[in-house]
């Protein structure tokens, strides 16, 4: 990104276009070259090739295990698992390093606190808002279309393979009391938390702390120089994740819970081809050019799983592609992976209504705003990796007096369903980043227009 020339006696416009340096330089993260946009087709074309040799793969296996079990034990549980494996913790490992050292340089670029505290405030707040919108959306779905009527009652318990955090606990457990243990765990939370206190110490040391934020930034830029080498698997990965997920599953576990399955992804499309759409409307975008980019990050959404895994490909495409400042992206999407769950939001709002019709039982109006207002606070505590919102679905069950067995019905379809939740999840990061980032004029819409 480049300044403006108009006059800014503020420095904003050098503050928009990335990290400060040492005194007298300006350093910048460029936009992607034609060279670079090429490149990124070419594996983006590649990645939908691996997707579709996936899915058919895996649904030829699926038919065929039967007659050939050696396909089950030897492709899928084997050399599929491997290799998907591989690459989900490839693209995993970059996250604490990439939480860390973005953030922090991004928050010691601001220059200003008072300027982080604007910043900060607006991104929470979109979030919240959008994830409570989206549950109340995903409540009048499934009241409206009844999809738990007509269903039997599941027949094997569920229990939670950990019990979920109230909220007290959550809030407390976002300050460590040992940043070294937090980035080992990957305690997210903690991690952001310590990196905005740290860059704020950046900004308030003076010629020591414009000398750290210049390495920290060095840090960052081989970081997302580790991401460009991970990516150059990812067909690969892709492949072999969506060929073992659909080979394991197959069609029949759909069949028997189809109406909640299409109702849950009708939602997911609603909320990423409209609500998000509108948002960016309403916030002075045109949406074209962000749904057209954002692909991309589709692809790695849904074949990992995971918000964190994906968080790299994220950062790069609003930053290069949508053109956020790195200032904004650092402190917006990482946040973001660990606390804005719109997808997993609508499925615990469906989910909800749907054991609730299944048992028999009517919510009351009380009961479907606690709906509202736990999903949302749950969302703060659902970790960004595979299925992690199935086990906050309790807390919500719980909080409304409805049997956590009944998430067994849920239970067989939701990994086919995650898939699908996980590209809202981080495409409501992407659009509340894009939007922050206009209001706050760090955006460059030459970058985001363009093709």
């Amino acid at each position: 990104m480049t300044a403006r020339p108009d006059a800014d006696p503020g420095g904003r416009a050098a503050r928009r276009v990335g990290i400060i340096g040492p005194p007298g330089t300006l350093r910048t993260r460029e936009p992607m070259n034609h060279s670079s946009l090429a490149q990124a087709s070419r594996q983006t074309r590649s990645i939908l090739v691996g997707v579709a040799a996936g899915i058919g793969v895996g649904l030829a296996i699926n038919v065929s295990k039967g007659a050939l079990p050696w396909l089950d034990t030897v492709l899928v549980q084997m050399v599929f698992k491997l290799v998907g494996d591989v690459f989900r913790n490839g693209l995993s490992l970059l996250v604490v390093p990439l939480v860390f050292f973005s953030p922090t340089a991004g928050v010691a670029s601001l220059k200003d606190p008072a300027e982080l505290g604007r910043l900060g405030w607006k991104i929470i707040a979109l979030y919240m808002v959008t994830t409570a919108v989206t549950i109340a959306m995903a409540l009048f779905l499934a009241i409206t279309l009844e999809p738990g009527v007509g269903v039997d009652q599941a027949t094997v318990a569920y229990t939670p393979p950990n019990a979920p955090p109230g909220l007290l606990t959550t809030l407390t457990g976002m300050v460590t009391t040992n940043p070294v243990r937090s980035l080992a765990e990957g305690n997210m939370l903690q991690v952001i938390l310590f990196c905005i206190l740290l860059g704020l110490a950046l900004v308030m040391s003076g010629e020591p702390g414009r000398r750290v934020t210049a390495r920290v930034q060095d840090w960052s830029e081989v970081v997302m120089r580790l991401v460009t080498i991970v990516m150059c698997f990812a067909p690969i990965g892709v492949f072999a994740l969506l060929a073992r997920e659909i080979a394991t599953l197959g069609f029949d576990t759909i069949l028997k819970l189809i109406k909640y399955f299409l109702l849950v992804l009708f939602a997911q499309a609603l909320q990423l081809f409209v609500a998000f759409p509108i948002m960016l409307r309403l916030g002075g975008l045109p949406p074209g050019p962000w749904l057209r980019k954002m692909r991309e990050v589709w692809l790695y959404a849904f074949s990992t799983s995971s918000s964190n895994a994906t968080l790299p490909v994220n950062i790069r495409v609003v930053e290069q592609r949508l053109g956020a400042s790195p200032g904004v992206t650092a402190f917006a999407l990482p946040l973001g992976a660990t606390v804005n769950m719109n997808g997993t939001a609508i499925m615990q709002g469906v989910a909800t209504v749907f054991i609730a019709q299944v048992y028999g039982v009517e919510l009351t109006l009380v009961q479907l705003l606690t709906v509202v207002g736990m999903a949302t606070l749950a969302a703060i505590g659902t970790a960004g990796v595979p299925s992690a919102g199935i086990v906050m679905l309790a807390l919500v069950l719980t909080q409304v007096g409805l049997p956590i067995e009944g998430i067994a019905l849920v239970l067989a379809v939701d990994r086919l369903l995650d898939m699908a939740r996980t590209v809202v999840n981080v495409s409501g990061d992407a659009a509340v980043t894009c939007i922050v980032a206009k209001m706050e004029g760090e955006l460059d819409e030459t970058v985001y227009r363009s093709r």
